[in-house]
C-alpha cells in the first residue's frame, strides 16, 4: 500500500529505492515497479515526480556525486602541512569508497554504458571542482615547501588516487579469486591503504626525498587524524 503522501518524503523514498535498484541491476536491468514497491509508492508517482526512468537514474547519479563532494568539502585539511593533508585526503578517499559500495557500483554500471547518461549532467561536472581545488592547493603548497615535485598535473594526480581505490573495489571478486585472498578482509583493506599512500607519495615527492617507503609511512602514522 502506498505510504501517506508527503511530496518530499515520497521523493526521498523513491530516490533511496532507486539507488538500491540501479546499484543491483544497472540501468537496463532496473525496473520501475520494483522501485515503486520498495519505496511504498506507485509507478504513477515516480513518473509524476521524475518524468522518466532515465531522469530518475540521472538524479541518483548526481546524488551520489553530490554526497561525495559534500564529504570532501567538509574535510578539515591544513594545506600548510601538505604531506599530512595529502595523507588525510588519500585515507578519506579510500575509506569513502569502502563505506559507499553504491558509489562504486553505480559508476561501474555507467561506465559499461560508456557514460551515456552522466554526460548529460551539468551538475556532475560542477561537482568535481571542490576536490580538484583542494588537491591543487595542497600540491601547490608542497611545491612551495620543496616536498612535492613541480609541475604536477592535479587532474592526473587525482586520477591516480581514484584509480588505486576504484580498481581494487570494482574488481574485488575476480581479484580475490585469482589471488586466492579475500581482498575485503579489514587487514587487506588496511594494507592496500598503506600501498595507496606509498604509491601516491612516491609519485608526488621530489626526487631523492623521503616521502616514500618506511620513513613516510611512519611520518603519516604519527600525524594522521583520529578516526571517529
Amino acid at each position: 500500500m502506498p505510504a501517506a503522501r508527503d511530496p518530499l518524503q515520497t521523493q526521498r523514498r523513491i530516490l533511496r529505492a532507486a539507488r538500491n535498484e540501479f546499484m543491483r541491476h544497472g540501468y537496463s536491468g532496473a525496473r520501475i515497479e520494483r522501485i515503486s514497491r520498495a519505496a511504498r509508492s506507485s509507478d504513477r508517482m515516480i513518473y509524476y515526480y521524475f518524468q522518466s526512468k532515465e531522469a530518475l537514474y540521472l538524479q541518483v547519479l548526481e546524488g551520489v556525486y553530490a554526497e561525495l563532494g559534500e564529504a570532501e568539502s567538509a574535510l578539515a585539511l591544513d594545506p600548510a602541512r601538505p604531506v599530512e593533508a595529502l595523507g588525510q585526503l588519500i585515507e578519506f578517499t579510500w575509506r569513502y569508497y569502502l563505506a559507499h559500495p553504491e558509489f562504486v557500483a553505480l559508476l561501474s554500471n555507467e561506465n559499461l554504458m560508456r557514460g551515456a547518461h552522466i554526460t548529460k549532467s551539468v551538475k556532475v561536472k560542477l561537482l568535481s571542482r571542490p576536490v580538484i581545488e583542494i588537491l591543487g592547493t595542497i600540491l601547490a603548497e608542497g611545491d612551495r615547501q620543496g616536498v612535492f615535485r613541480r609541475g604536477l598535473d592535479v587532474k592526473k594526480v587525482y586520477l591516480t588516487l581514484a584509480a588505486l581505490g576504484y580498481f581494487y573495489l570494482s574488481n574485488r571478486f575476480t581479484l580475490s579469486s585469482f589471488l586466492g585472498t579475500d581482498l575485503m578482509q579489514p587487514s587487506e583493506c588496511d594494507a592496500w591503504l598503506a600501498e595507496i599512500r606509498r604509491v601516491m607519495m612516491a609519485a608526488v615527492g621530489v626526487a631523492g626525498g623521503a616521502l616514500d617507503g618506511q620513513e613516510e609511512d611512519q611520518r603519516w602514522r604519527r600525524t594522521t587524524y583520529k578516526r571517529s
